[in-house]
């Protein structure tokens, strides 16, 4: 593989085209009449002024920066990304790598809270605020670690779904006024070691999900001798919005309905049990665009915490879900890849619509929690990748079709050759009947494999010469409107959609996607980027530009002997646990960096996983595998069909393998 361009290296200009006939000539003219092309027209053309939050922008170099304000000097320290790859490079570190920024993820809690802050004085709320991480939407060592610690100060706790997620943030969890709330179905197990943990001084709310749970929370109870206290999370009539609208509302599988809650609350209060209950928990959903939604079902949840107190409850504790969302594509709508508020503004609300309904009933203000995970580490984490190859369908090349040839692959080639403003529908309709016409004779055997691909040519060189030609139009007619995207070159990256961006794939979310380098240049290029499984599925669909979406990035072309990095943003929420092993690909390198005194700073290094490590997910054992290969070699020799040194180089070559990266190694 070729060698990294060095970030000192002055940035290089778009090679020119080789002349062309008069046309072109003509169009080479017009092109050099364009304003001269800016890292402010890179920003705009990408979005990175939208979408990266003030985190990540352009450098005057044409160079992905990133925001690491200094951890010792607290002064701002843009570092370039292309640099930390150099640096990583001369370590022995290459993409795909996943980089992760501490100080971001820091400066999200410090953000969450302080609109928090804001809000409650502004508006003279009584109440005070306790967020909790919901380690479900990244469940990394590293993230547990470090939300603890950088949310100490803030008494930022965590929510649990499940007994592994419980263990853990048993583990992490050292603040006993910060709340670990636990939510999921709990069997006794998950009940003990919940109670356990407020024996030890932690302050622990099990939500009941079910109403069934409350049970064995009382059988349980009893048995340690402890005092639980307990939330009921309750389903609302008003549902969300965007992906997961569904996880809310009156049908969403998980909560009370009314009834329910007014049972459980009256089983309370026969046992004597009713100062339980301290926490009203509702969940809207993930990823919640438009905050008009979000403050209807806030003013509900609000009602239904003034019915609970009303009933005698002493309650204290309103924890209204998860739903900040994080806004992908930087075009600030109720898009389901954006969000129509920024952290200040869903704050602000939350405490207004609160407030408004507690104090029409006269009901004391309660602590608020909310769960918000996506948008505390979205930002953090983004994936770095190398170009590996393109693939190319435009073709501006002389068409080899002579008179003689196929009569309709000569009237297909008169059609690439007459391309013009005046008949780009009519050439358009009858360049798709020729080829159709000569796919068919080609499948009866009429015309021979050689002519196939001629005729491909000059399909592609009519479908290049349209395009370029609608785009000089004011109106392009609809059926000519998704020629760029099937122009678009094909950009080979190394790196495994299923294991890095599962949500790409899985629920088409327009990730930031953009070059790391190179933005002082033009990029003269669309492309749609692939992955390196055998899958078909394996591409990016969506692409931020601008504050749109599309369905191809404005790309750079490669050059030879020098790599081309891309960037994909915004990836730290979910995309590491919704993981998939597509083809054994596994997971990337991962590194931490931040600044200190000045300095960049590399720490938490983790390797990729090996090929060795991938089977052994899969149930292999590396060491058998080896003894299988070995006994194949052996047998090859006895057969005559190998030596014994290419024996030992072949098992060296296994070997070396076993151990090696699952990505392409330079």
């Amino acid at each position: 593989m070729s060698q990294r361009r060095s970030s000192e290296t002055p940035v290089a200009t778009p090679t020119s085209r080789p002349r062309k006939p008069a046309a072109t000539a003509k169009k080479s003219e017009e092109k050099s009449t364009e304003p001269a092309w800016t890292v402010d027209d890179a920003s705009e053309t990408y979005g990175i002024n939208h979408w990266g939050a003030g985190y990540y922008s352009i450098s005057r170099r044409g160079e992905v920066v990133v925001d690491l304000t200094d951890r010792e000097t607290g002064s701002p320290h843009a570092v370039s990304i292309p640099k930390i790859l150099d640096e990583l490079d001369a370590r022995g570190i290459r993409p795909p790598l996943l980089l992760r920024f501490p100080r971001i993820l820091e400066r999200r809690i410090e953000e969450l809270y302080h609109g928090f802050a804001k809000a409650i004085s502004d508006l003279e709320y009584g109440g005070m605020y306790r967020g909790v991480f919901p380690i479900k939407v990244n469940q990394q060592q590293q993230v547990a670690e470090e939300v603890a610690a950088y949310g100490r100060r803030f008494h930022y706790g965590f929510e649990v779904g499940s007994k592994p997620e419980l263990i853990a943030a048993l583990a992490y969890l050292k603040d006993s006024d910060a709340l670990l709330v636990c939510n999921g179905y709990k069997d006794e197990e998950f009940i003990d070691l919940a109670l356990y943990g407020q024996l030890m001084g932690l302050r622990v709310v099990m939500v009941l999900e079910m109403p069934h749970e409350l049970g064995i929370i009382e059988e349980r109870s009893a048995a340690l001798g402890v005092e639980p206290v307990i939330g009921v999370r309750v389903k609302l009539s008003a549902e969300g919005a965007g992906q997961w609208a569904k996880s809310g509302g009156e049908k969403s599988p998980f909560g009370l309905n009314l009834a329910q809650l007014v049972e459980t609350v009256e089983r309370l209060r026969e046992r004597g049990r009713l100062g339980w209950l301290q926490m009203l928990h509702c969940h809207q959903g993930s990823q919640i665009p438009d905050l008009t939604i979000i403050r209807r079902a806030i003013e509900e949840t609000a009602r239904i915490y003034v019915g609970l107190v009303k009933e005698g409850a002493p309650m204290g504790l309103l924890n209204l879900g998860g739903g900040l969302a994080v806004d992908y594509d930087g075009s600030r709508s109720t898009r389901s890849s954006s969000a129509n508020y920024s952290i200040e503004e869903y704050c602000h609300s939350l405490v207004d619509a609160v407030k408004w309904v507690l104090d029409e009933s006269g009901v004391e203000h309660p602590t608020l929690v909310t769960e918000s995970g996506r948008a505390m580490v979205a930002h953090y984490s983004m994936l770095a990748l190398e170009i590996l190859d393109v693939n190319r369908f435009e073709n501006r090349d002389e068409l080899s079709v002579n008179e003689g040839d196929n009569e309709t692959l000569v009237a297909l080639a008169e059609v690439a050759r007459g391309i013009n403003a005046d008949n780009l529908l009519e050439s358009f309709g009858k360049a798709n009947r020729h080829r159709e016409e000569l796919h068919e004779n080609f499948l009866t055997g009429d015309i021979s494999l050689r002519e196939r691909a001629v005729c491909e040519q000059c399909y592609w060189r009519a479908m290049t010469d349209i395009a370029t030609e609608t785009q000089k139009l004011r109106y392009i007619p609809e059926e000519l409107r998704d020629l760029s995207g099937l122009l678009a070159d094909q950009y080979y990256g190394n790196f495994s959609i299923f294991q890095s961006l599962a949500d790409s794939w899985a629920i088409d979310c327009a990730f930031p996607v953009m070059p790391l380098h190179r933005l002082a240049e033009r990029p003269t290029r669309q492309g749609v980027i692939h992955d390196v499984t055998c899958d078909c599925d394996g591409m990016i669909k969506k692409y931020v530009s601008g504050s749109e979406v599309t369905e191809a990035l404005p790309i750079h072309e490669t050059k030879e002997n020098e790599s081309y990095f891309l960037g994909i943003f915004l990836v730290g929420a979910y995309q590491e646990t919704l993981s998939d092993l597509h083809n054994l690909f596994g997971d990337t390198h991962a590194v931490s960096v931040d600044v200190e005194n000045g300095r960049v700073r590399f720490s938490r290094e983790v390797e990729g996983d090996s090929v060795a490590d991938v089977l052994e997910y899969v149930e292999h054992d590396p060491k058998k595998l080896v003894d299988q290969f070995r006994e194949l070699a052996e047998t090859a020799i006895t057969e005559g069909r190998i030596t014994a040194v290419q024996r030992r180089k072949a098992l060296e070559a296994y070997r070396n393998g076993m151990a090696g990266y699952t990505y392409f190694e330079s």
